[in-house]
C-alpha cells in the first residue's frame, strides 16, 4: 500500500513539471518579434498610404469640383456677353433702320366704300333706302334717316302703298334706316382719313343675301347685302 501512494506521488511531481515545459515554449523568439514588428510596420504604411490616397481622391474632388463651377461660370459671363452684343446690335440695326428708312405715305383714295354683310334688314326696303340717298351728302343722308326713324319723313316706295304727306307712296323703314346710319357713319370716318371734303354718294346697291331658316324650319329670315361709295365732289 505504501509503494502504490510513492507512485502517486511520483506521477504528481511528473505533471508540475508539464506546465514549466509550456511555459517554456510560449516564449516566443527574437526572429518571431522582429518578423512581428516588421509586419506592424508595414500595417502602419499601409494605413498611412490609404489615408494619403483618401486625402489626393478628396482634393483630386474639388478641384474638379471647382474646375467645373469655373466653367459654368464663363459659360454663363460669356452667353451673357453674347446676349449684350446681340441686343446692342439688334437696337443699333433698329436705329439704323428707322434713320435711312422713310416713312411709307399712304396712298389716299379717290373713291372710299363700305361693305355690310348679312344685315336682318328686308331688301325691297334697303333698295328704296339706297334709291334715295344717292347723289346725296353723308352728314344729310344720315340726318335724313334720322327724320324717317322719329317719323318725320317717310322714304318713296313702289308697289302697293298707301300714300304719305308730299308723296304717291312711302313707308317708315326704322330698321333699314337705323343700320344705314351706322355704315354711313363708318364711310364717312374713312372719308376723312383720306381727305375727302365734301363727300357724296355715288352708287348704293342693295342685294338679297342667303336666307338662314328659323327653329323650325317653317319660314325663313331676313338677309341683304349693302354696299355704299363716295367721292370727293359730285362727279360721278
Amino acid at each position: 500500500m505504501v509503494e502504490k501512494k510513492q507512485t502517486k506521488g511520483k506521477k504528481e511531481t511528473k505533471k508540475g513539471v508539464s506546465p514549466k515545459k509550456e511555459t517554456e515554449k510560449k516564449v516566443p523568439s527574437k526572429e518571431e518579434t522582429k518578423e512581428k514588428t516588421k509586419e506592424g510596420v508595414s500595417l502602419r504604411k499601409e494605413t498611412e498610404e490609404g489615408v494619403s490616397l483618401r486625402k489626393e481622391t478628396e482634393e483630386k474632388k474639388e478641384e474638379k469640383i471647382t474646375k467645373a463651377e469655373e466653367e459654368k461660370n464663363k459659360i454663363i459671363k460669356e452667353s451673357d456677353k453674347k446676349e449684350d452684343s446681340e441686343k446692342t446690335k439688334e437696337s443699333e440695326n433698329k436705329d439704323k433702320e428707322t434713320e435711312k428708312v422713310p416713312e411709307k405715305k399712304k396712298q389716299k383714295k379717290d373713291i372710299v366704300h363700305v361693305l355690310g354683310k348679312d344685315l336682318p334688314i328686308s331688301t325691297k326696303q334697303s333698295v328704296a333706302v339706297c334709291r334715295y340717298i344717292k347723289g346725296r351728302e353723308i352728314n344729310q343722308a344720315i340726318e335724313e334717316l334720322e327724320e324717317v326713324i322719329a317719323l318725320k319723313r317717310a322714304i318713296p316706295m313702289k308697289g302697293e302703298i298707301p300714300h304719305k304727306k308730299g308723296m304717291m307712296s312711302g313707308r317708315y323703314p326704322k330698321k333699314a334706316a337705323y343700320y344705314f346710319i351706322k355704315l354711313l357713319k363708318n364711310l364717312r370716318g374713312s372719308a376723312n382719313n383720306n381727305d375727302i371734303s365734301n363727300p357724296i354718294i355715288i352708287e348704293a346697291i342693295a342685294n338679297i343675301a342667303s336666307r338662314p331658316y328659323t327653329k323650325k324650319g317653317a319660314a325663313r329670315k331676313k338677309r341683304t347685302h349693302i354696299l355704299i361709295k363716295c367721292k370727293e365732289g359730285g362727279n360721278k
